[in-house]
Parts: C-alpha cells; sequence; structure tokens
C-alpha cells in the first residue's frame, strides 16, 4: 500500500522536478512566502507539479496530477531583494484531492510513489550514459554540480537527469517522471535521441 501525505502545501509551476533535482525558486506572493515559512519550520517538504492549465502568479493553477516532493535546502536573498530558495526532488507522488485555501495556495492530500529500484545501466544504453557524461562536463564547466557524484552506472539516475538537461518540451518531460521503470524511461529518452544528434 503506497505512502498517504495528507494536506500537503503545492508549488505550481511551469517546469518539472525529479527526484534527486535541484530548484532554485524566487519567492514573493504572500501564499508562497507562507508555504516557505511553514516548510521551514516544521522542517516538511512541498510539492511541486508542473501547471496544466493557469499561470505561476495569480489565480491559483491547476496542477498535473503527479508531482515531486521538494525539501528546501538553503535560503537566500535575491539582487532585487526577494527571497530565493534551494530545493530538493525526493519522492513522486499522485494526488488523490486537492483544495484551495482562501489566500489561493493548493493543498493536496497524496500518495507517495515508492523509490525506484536500483538497476545497472544496460550495455543498450550506454550511449545515453556518455551522452549524459557530456552533458555534466559542460555543465560544470559553468558552475558545481548539485550532487556529490555522478551515478552513470544506475539507470533511474541516467534516466532522470538526462530528463532534466535534455531540450524536452514540458509535457515530455512530465511524461518521463510519470514513467515508473527506470528501463521504460531509457527506452524513451532513446528514441528522441535522433532529434537531438547534429548533421
Amino acid at each position: 500500500m503506497l505512502q498517504q501525505f495528507d494536506d500537503l502545501p503545492l508549488f505550481p509551476l511551469s517546469t518539472v522536478l525529479f527526484p534527486g533535482g535541484r530548484l532554485q525558486l524566487r519567492v514573493f506572493e504572500p501564499r508562497y512566502l507562507d508555504l516557505v515559512r511553514e516548510c521551514s519550520r516544521a522542517q516538511r517538504p512541498f510539492g511541486v507539479n508542473l501547471i496544466l492549465q493557469g499561470r505561476e502568479v495569480g489565480t491559483p493553477a491547476a496542477p498535473a496530477a503527479v508531482g515531486t516532493l521538494a525539501r528546501i535546502r538553503d535560503f537566500y536573498t535575491l539582487r532585487d531583494g526577494l527571497l530565493g530558495i534551494l530545493a530538493e526532488g525526493e519522492a513522486r507522488f499522485r494526488v488523490t484531492r486537492t483544495r484551495v485555501r482562501g489566500d489561493g495556495q493548493v493543498r493536496a492530500d497524496v500518495a507517495l510513489w515508492p523509490d525506484e529500484p536500483t538497476r545497472a545501466l544496460p550495455p543498450e544504453h550506454g550511449l545515453l550514459a556518455i551522452l549524459l557524461d557530456r552533458l555534466l562536463t559542460a555543465f560544470a564547466a559553468d558552475q558545481p554540480l548539485p550532487f556529490e557524484a555522478p551515478q552513470l552506472d544506475d539507470a533511474a539516475w541516467v534516466g532522470m537527469r538526462l530528463s532534466e538537461l535534455l531540450p524536452l518540451s514540458l509535457e515530455e518531460r512530465q511524461r518521463m517522471l510519470e514513467i515508473d521503470d527506470p528501463l521504460q524511461r531509457l527506452d524513451a529518452l532513446g528514441l528522441l535521441l535522433p532529434r537531438f544528434q547534429r548533421d
């Protein structure tokens, strides 16, 4: 039976957060300042869901049914004086019920997905690991990598990091998030590779 998490505050965004991924947010709306305050005081996560309808600001947006828990790792002040946070993705979840508070903050009851099993990267997906290694090398030239050491032999890790770094559409990223088998995700990414090959 899946673990339940009741009354989870949601932060609908025009992005997809993966387990183990990092997310930098600029927080200025009162409802999200309240969310950050609540989560930091209680040391609890919030949910990040892709916006299906609506916008990040103003009227509450309609979130995708599958999202990712995010835990605040750091706070900082942005150049414009607004609050910035760094959050890290944890477990994925499926929303079972939502409600909107008077201040516009979306809350949800969710069922947590189990972590994907550690599976060795199959030889037929070796090209994906090579591509990821090159992308990480290019990324590291501009800023430190957001994790301790690459896990290029772990099928789930390779698939999720590629889903973050490749120039996929938001709908494609969401589809990759919702796949619950790491080898199926690698298969799906492999089918997209010709799009990114240079002539």
